[in-house]
């Protein structure tokens, strides 16, 4: 490979890898604490910021709307004009010119869709943080504090409930409830305000938990071991349609901090109000409006004994779910009884499904239809969350207090800049000129391997800090041997090209074979080995790469810069050599 090529590539990886570490240095460095903390909060707490921010900056808009009709919109308005801007495009019709606020406002079909609008500029915000941190270097339990859980999830159970239809297929059954329970919990956890959750299954029938920050055991234990709650009710469209009027011109007055009807008699008293929510591209719930629901439950969700997503004679999708002896005869019943009306899924309080009854249902086979692909898969999980129960048990837990992890912080910090400072200074003054390469080869090897652990979305623990100061012992060492090889073909009387191509060429095969061996011992313990073995091998791994990428491709460019193009013809690279 040429000079300028390997000048080429180096620049290609160090650009690679900036762009590797972009989401770490945008959470940690250009990220707010306040915005850290509602990234952090969970999917529900941030859905209800943005709902609570978006009716306080529509009702501030109104008001200024009221108190000066002739207003223009403001440069911090910015976001607002050019939404507006786009609106009218899309009615066809003129952009005003000044745009007044008045305006603005009038090109929204109505207040709703200002609000979702609003509401989707926080949310958008908050998830694109939220991405940052998810694709960011993390801080392990042992250095952030908190609580990791390990969950059994008792499948020989599930297997047992299901009978006889699971001796066609057990293995499949088995995977589909372990599949159940990691989706379950992570929407548990998350619905509880838990921060930052990291759920994975573990092993055949166990799943990995890590919480951190502060969690009360208690509360953990109740959310794993609770048991969501699926039914069907009844909707009231009349008193749909009047809550809605209500809604849109009362949207700050109508519920509290709370969630709760502030005023109970616009619905009649057998009713009460849940949101209607599908799913969008963040896999966030998202609240498409207000159903007014009956209060007594049409039928149960223990009664549904299997889900699939299929197809209707037109090929669109639709979800069967298939009821027992009991229920099919409860479902059959109510469903002749009100053909004509809207029947509501309901899970955990919220809406799922809210469809129109055309027929009695009666032989325990249902279909519904009425929405794409995922729509339909996203309400299949719902309805297994009725009827594959995986029964769940807590079989270990470990707190971490956050003062050990702070601890812990800084004494790896510090560990990491004495052992660096320390070697160059050593290299400074052992090798002069040419320690200087190394200093910037160890800054670069640490750049690097930040860099992988940010690509790969790794946890940054005690052991991985343990790895990284012995990847700083092991980069120096692969540099004293390319400068001693230097200084050996030096004293024979070669000139500084010649030294330096003999020097790296020598010192190639002695610094790959005890990295490779290294690499692969490293390779053993992160497959074989687990927690605190597993994180220091990665690491290890990691920084034996960088390391002989930057001791044999790195620093031999800086030589062959300073021999060509600075022209030098001496090597600072020792106290008798020149």
């Amino acid at each position: 490979m040429s000079k300028k090529s390997r000048f080429i590539f180096i620049l290609a990886v160090l650009a690679m890898c900036f762009a590797f570490l972009w989401p770490s240095l945008s959470w940690y460095v250009r990220t707010p604490k306040e915005e850290q903390a509602l990234a952090l909060g969970s999917l529900e707490s941030i859905k209800d910021y943005s709902s609570a921010k978006a009716a306080s900056d529509m009702r501030d808009l109104v008001n200024a709307v009221k108190a000066d009709p002739s207003v223009l919109v403001s440069e911090d308005q910015n976001w607002l004009a050019k939404q507006a801007a786009k609106n009218f495009k899309l009615a066809e019709q003129e952009v005003p010119s000044p745009l007044t606020l008045k305006d603005a406002l009038s090109s929204f079909g109505s207040q709703l869709e200002l609000v979702n609008f609003i509401e989707g500029r926080y949310r958008d915000r908050i998830l694109k943080v939220k991405n940052y941190y998810k694709n960011s270097v993390k801080l392990g339990l042992d250095l952030s504090g908190g609580m990791n859980v390990i969950v059994k999830a008792d499948l020989d159970a599930v297997v047992a409930n299901a009978g006889d239809s699971a001796s066609a297929d057990e293995e499949k059954l088995r995977a589909e409830a372990m599949t159940q329970a990691v989706d379950t919990l992570t929407s548990r956890i998350d619905r509880f305000g838990l921060s930052s959750p990291t759920i994975r299954q573990q092993g055949e029938d166990r799943i990995y938990i890590e919480l951190p920050g502060s969690a009360e055991a208690d509360q953990i234990n109740s959310i794993i071991q609770g048991r969501g709650i699926l039914n069907f009710r009844l909707a009231d469209m009349e008193a749909t349609s009047a809550f809605n009027n209500y809604y849109y011109n009362h949207m700050d007055s109508t519920f509290d901090s709370r969630g709760n009807l502030i005023d109970s008699s616009i619905i009649p008293a057998d009713t009460e109000v849940m949101g209607f929510y599908t799913t969008d591209a963040y896999g966030l719930d998202q609240r498409q409006g207000f159903i007014v629901v009956k209060k007594e439950i049409a039928l149960d969700g223990k009664h549904i004994k299997s889900a699939e997503v299929g197809s209707d004679e037109f090929g669109k999708p639709q979800v069967n779910f298939t009821l027992d002896s009991e229920g099919a005869e409860i479902f059959g019943t109510f469903t002749g009884a009100h053909v004509g009306e809207n029947l509501c899924i309901v899970s955990d309080n919220k809406i799922k499904s809210n469809a129109r009854i055309k027929t009695a249902i009666t032989g325990g086979q249902v279909a519904i239809d009425g929405f794409g692909q995922q729509e339909a898969q996203n309400l299949r999980k719902v309805l297994q969350t009725a009827w594959l129960d995986v029964p769940l048990s807590v079989e270990s837990q470990q707190v971490i207090g956050a003062s050990l992890g702070d601890q812990a912080i800084r004494q790896g910090l510090l560990a990491i800049a004495v052992g660096l400072a320390s070697i160059m200074i050593f290299m400074l003054i052992w090798y002069k000129g040419a320690g200087v390469n190394a200093c910037v080869v160890q800054i670069l090897n640490l750049y690097i391997m930040f860099s992988i652990l940010s690509a790969f979305n790794l946890t940054i623990t005690l052991p991985t800090i343990a790895g990284m100061i012995l990847t700083i012992g092991m980069a120096v060492d692969a540099n004293v041997i390319i400068f001693e090889r230097i200084k050996e073909e030096r004293r024979l009387g070669k000139d500084r090209a010649a030294s330096i191509s003999m020097g790296f060429d020598n010192a190639f095969w002695a610094i790959m074979d005890s990295n490779i061996t290294t690499f692969i011992a490293a390779i053993f313990m992160s497959q074989l080995g687990s927690g605190a073995i597993q994180g220091f091998a990665v690491s290890l791994a990691i920084g034996v790469v960088s390391t002989v990428f930057t001791a044999l491709v790195v620093s031999r460019l800086m030589f062959d810069f300073q021999t060509e193009v600075i022209h030098k013809k001496n090597i600072s690279i020792g106290w008798r050599i020149k």
